[in-house]
């Protein structure tokens, strides 16, 4: 029989030791010939990211990286594609000292760059004995790298750097080789557009060295945005571009472009990272590819040749990184109930199976709610679209007419997505009696270009107030407390928290987690990649200083007056930490309560274990004390200014 208790009181097994325990994330799928090879993201080893590979024939796993190796590139910061495999060599760059590294498996890896130059987003072109990819010269400044495509010599040293092949931008990136050696590909953009804003496909002739001729824009730019272009094995070019409003499949052949399989759905997603993939080529009359429609993933199969779409029945409901070679494909994905694993598909027997998956305990579906997709209506009379998970816990219920405190919880970005994937952090909270409401407001990716183009110049006002009007919608319908509803986020959700306590009153409580708190300071401060994207986002810089000011919760701290926690990692460079330090100070000096805890040792966003344990605990003890509940955990207190101590 159920143990009745008040919501947020309740135990659960789905502690925060269990979910670092075993905890690991996947991506950068590439498979070649019988081998499948990914990266493991991996908490307990202090976020280091390892190769690892499958072997088709007896379906052994071994790690490739060897102890001492971490596989990330700092290339736009937030890297990505970070290795190439070519034969029974993988070249990588190690994050550590950002050397480029060839690594003939059984031997020691051997450095092949140059400090002060970061490379990602590799192809490896066999017709001249190079690799092709991304080189970012950080010897000029922090701020403004310098970033070309390059050539470089397999066998090293390249002490000097790769030989440019393509100049005079911004941002570069996706270099592709057509098959037979003559012609390449790639996308540009320049500030201060972001990619998914304006990046231009681009393409040039080869010639012997693999320098670029007769280069011209094919398409992108103007109000569209192109994405993961490639090379059919026949030579032609398949694309994916949003100038219909929605990323869709384009053919570029002989000349003439085609569009394939409209849908109002999405086939791409914004490039945060490097050498994204949602499709891998199959042959020259098919392609698998992902499928994204009102916030959920699906898998699809392209006949290149009649444009017909078939949509594949699977139980996932979020799927990444494609790869293929010959008839395996390999991806990553993940359902509500099943967590993210690496999967190898065989075309030609329908097999699926999981060949990576987290070593934690695995966890009774009694235990995981479900998520409910709503919309519901926002400002200006638009909609905004949200994921709910409700309280469950098999061992609990809640007192007769109490009505669970409510988490409104968002995506960073702001140019991104949430998802259906099982989500521990998020099981944590509604397992302990929590609701929980993860948003993709206005500016989200995955219900077409006009929703995207919504928060340009409303960054701070429509996703602030779809996170508002979700969280009272639901205080309508009866089903939250509207008394115990706390904000959080991380990034730029961090600054959607900030914002909402204080330009808004609807919230009692808020997490920040590497938020900005003043947003000159981060169009001054922050990194190339995004130095410019607040332009968009808010106004240009300096000429729109008042409204970086206007929309700046250091700027008002009279209207915060909401109790609040900060987390920050010290090293992070992204959103420098001071922005959490400021607004920490602030407040502890006007008196509301306030807690900060910052980390040695980590940067943009949270990737060793005992962080991201502490951050979990942290913030439970926090509501717990804001909110009034005792929480079933035993749980290391936070201090937290301006509220008295536990007797």
């Amino acid at each position: 029989m159920a143990t009745v208790a008040p919501y947020g009181s309740w135990k659960s097994l789905i502690t925060s030791d269990l979910i670092v325990g075993g905890a690991v994330s996947y991506s950068d799928v590439v498979v070649v010939a019988d081998y499948i090879y990914w990266i493991e993201s991996r908490p307990a080893e202090r976020g280091r990211r390892v190769l690892c590979r499958r072997a088709g024939v007896d379906g052994s796993i071994e790690q490739l990286t060897p102890d001492g190796f971490n596989v990330r590139t700092r290339v736009h910061e937030y890297g990505g594609a970070s290795y190439l495999v070519e034969g029974n060599v993988v070249f990588f760059q190690n994050f550590a000292d950002q050397l480029l590294y060839r690594h003939e498996i059984g031997s020691e890896p051997k450095a092949i760059s140059s400090a002060g130059l970061f490379y990602g987003d590799f192809r490896f072109d066999r017709k001249r004995n190079q690799i092709v990819g991304i080189q970012e010269d950080h010897g000029i400044s922090d701020i403004e790298a310098m970033n070309t495509i390059v050539t470089l010599n397999p066998a090293g040293p390249n002490a000097d750097g790769g030989a440019v092949v393509v100049s005079g931008t911004d941002f570069v990136s996706d270099a592709r080789i057509s098959p037979d050696g003559t012609k390449m590909v790639w996308l540009q953009w320049n500030h201060p557009m972001m990619p998914w804003d304006a990046a231009e496909l681009w393409l040039g002739d080869l010639d012997s060295d693999g320098r670029v001729h007769n280069q011209v824009q094919i398409a992108g730019g103007n109000g569209s945005s192109v994405f993961q272009p490639s090379w059919t094995p026949g030579g032609d070019l398949i694309y994916v571009d949003d100038k219909s409003d929605w990323w869709n499949f384009y053919r570029y052949r002989n000349g003439e472009f085609e569009h394939l399989a409209a849908q109002e759905a999405e086939f791409g997603r914004p490039a945060w990272v490097v050498g994204m993939s949602t499709y891998a080529i199959i042959d020259d009359h098919r392609l698998i590819c992902a499928i994204m429609r009102q916030g959920t993933w699906s898998i699809g199969d392209l006949n290149l040749d009649t444009g017909q779409l078939t949509e594949v029945p699977t139980p996932f409901q979020d799927v990444a990184s494609l790869s293929a070679d010959g008839q395996i494909v390999g991806f990553v994905a993940g359902a509500p109930t099943m967590p993210t694993a690496v999967y190898r598909h065989d075309l030609a027997t329908g097999e699926t199976v999981a060949i990576a998956k987290g070593t934690g305990t695995p966890i009774d579906p009694s235990w995981l709610s479900a998520p409910t997709a709503i919309s519901y209506p926002t400002s200006d009379g638009q909609i905004a679209h949200a994921f709910l998970y409700l309280p469950k816990n098999p061992d609990y219920v809640a007192p007769e007419g109490e009505l669970p405190p409510l988490i409104v919880s968002s995506h960073g970005g702001p140019t991104s997505a949430t998802g259906m994937t099982m989500n521990l952090s998020y099981q944590f909270w509604t397992s302990r009696g929590f609701a929980f409401l993860d948003v993709n407001y206005r500016g989200s990716t995955g219900y077409g270009r006009p929703y995207r183009d919504a928060l340009q110049d409303t960054w701070g006002e429509y996703d602030v107030d779809d996170c508002v009007y979700g969280a009272q919608y639901l205080v309508g319908q009866g089903l939250v407390d509207g008394e115990r509803l706390a904000v959080r986020g991380g990034s730029a959700s961090g600054y959607l928290t900030l914002a909402a306590l204080t330009f808004r009153d609807t919230f009692k409580a808020g997490c920040s987690l590497y938020g900005i708190s003043d947003l000159e300071i981060m169009a001054l401060e922050t990194h190339k990649f995004e130095s410019r994207y607040l332009d968009g986002l808010i106004a240009p810089y300096p000429e729109g200083i008042e409204i970086y000011r206007e929309r700046s919760p250091l700027y008002h701290i009279e209207q915060l007056n909401t109790p609040l926690i900060l987390f920050h990692g010290l090293e992070d460079k992204v959103v420098p930490p001071n922005q959490s330090e400021l607004i920490y100070d602030a407040l502890k000096a006007k008196g509301v309560p306030v807690a900060i805890v910052l980390y040695e040792g980590e940067q943009h966003g949270f990737r060793q274990a005992a962080n991201i344990k502490r951050t979990l605990d942290g913030e439970l003890y926090f509501y717990s004390r804001i909110f009034g509940f005792t929480p079933a955990d035993a749980i290391e207190p936070v201090e937290i200014a301006n509220l008295p101590a536990v007797a």
